[in-house]
């Protein structure tokens, strides 16, 4: 028997009031994540805790670990992932705004780093950090890049000159770089720099501090080697999404969410320098810091023109630092 109007018409308002209480189903995303160990390193572990707060915004995240990053890249690119964690000097394909933080000389120290990071997670700044379809949401501290020198001699830039050095055959600015100090710049990846310094191949990396063990650069320290202590590059991990395959505003929620997570990676990073055996820091001189400086402004001030940089970031660190030492000399020139 057909129920009366006035009972289909109540029927019809408890339907909907089900359908709207019920939890709405995300959609799917797959992020890449490098990671040189693996599922098993802290970077995927990180991106593990943004998969499940992530849920809260409306993502639906699966991971897929990598140990090879040109892979993680390349699968994201053709679409097999949505988003990807790469290394800054990577990312720069995708956005140059946040790739240019890993740049030559331009952020002195941790405190300098937490301040830039911060600065992402500001929504003013979110425009600078999408670039087509490509919206960066995140950066990680991973430490600070120190030159690694097979022999002890070479202790300051001048001696460099003639050098091998590793540097990624995919980031141009590299080979720039080298070849302006008078050195010889030699062609490596990520997966394949630590074997050519251990095997004698280089001279010098440049690498941070976790490599050390993780990716037995000890083995090319051997007896006459150093690590100088002195910060040549902050570099940093960069989670880059797809904007349109993740909710609305889920770039600004995951940077707020990561750069609340860099007190973390800060103290992970601290506690592997310490482990590093004394004998391998070289101090270097507070008499030649100031030409150490002098020298990586010029460096980047050519890598920006050359177009490598983006200028917009290059005034955003120069604000930052000129923040913390406003008497520096830098402070002072309208560049």
């Amino acid at each position: 028997m057909p129920l009366p109007i006035f009972l289909r018409a109540s029927l019809r308002r408890c339907l909907l009031a089900t359908v709207l209480l019920l939890p709405v189903v995300a959609s799917a995303q797959t992020l890449c994540v490098w990671d040189p160990l693996g599922a098993q390193g802290d970077a995927y572990g990180m991106m593990r805790d943004l998969a499940v707060q992530a849920r809260s915004w409306g993502g639906n995240i699966t991971l897929k670990a990598y140990t090879d990053e040109r892979i993680a890249a390349e699968d994201f690119k053709a679409g097999q992932c949505d988003g990807a964690l790469m290394t800054g000097l990577r990312a720069r394909q995708f956005n140059k705004f946040a790739g240019s933080i890993d740049s030559v000389g331009a952020i002195p120290g941790y405190s300098h780093l937490r301040d830039v990071i911060d600065l992402l997670a500001d929504p003013r700044l979110g425009n600078s950090l999408i670039t087509g379809p490509y919206e960066v949401a995140g950066v990680v501290p991973i430490g600070a890049g120190y030159f690694f020198v097979n022999d002890r001699r070479i202790n300051n830039i001048s001696k460099a000159a003639g050098k091998k050095i590793a540097v990624f055959d995919w980031d141009k600015s590299q080979e720039e770089m080298v070849r302006m100090v008078g050195a010889q710049p030699v062609a490596a990846d990520v997966t394949t720099f630590a074997g050519k310094f251990n095997n004698g191949q280089v001279d010098i990396v440049v690498a941070p501090i976790y490599a050390y063990q993780a990716m037995e650069l000890y083995k090319g320290l051997s007896r006459s080697g150093g690590i100088a202590r002195y910060p040549v590059i902050q570099i940093t991990l960069q989670l880059v999404i797809r904007k349109d395959a993740f909710p609305a505003g889920f770039g600004l929620k995951s940077r707020e969410y990561v750069a609340r997570q860099v007190p973390r990676f800060f103290s992970l990073i601290r506690n592997t320098e310490y482990g590093v055996d004394a004998k391998y820091w070289m101090n270097v001189p507070l008499s030649d810091r100031g030409g150490y400086a002098d020298i990586m402004r010029e460096l980047r001030t050519h890598l920006t023109k050359a177009g490598y940089y983006d200028p917009r970031m290059m005034a955003l660190l120069k604000r930052v630092r000129c923040k913390r030492e406003p008497a520096d000399a830098e402070c002072a020139i309208k560049d």
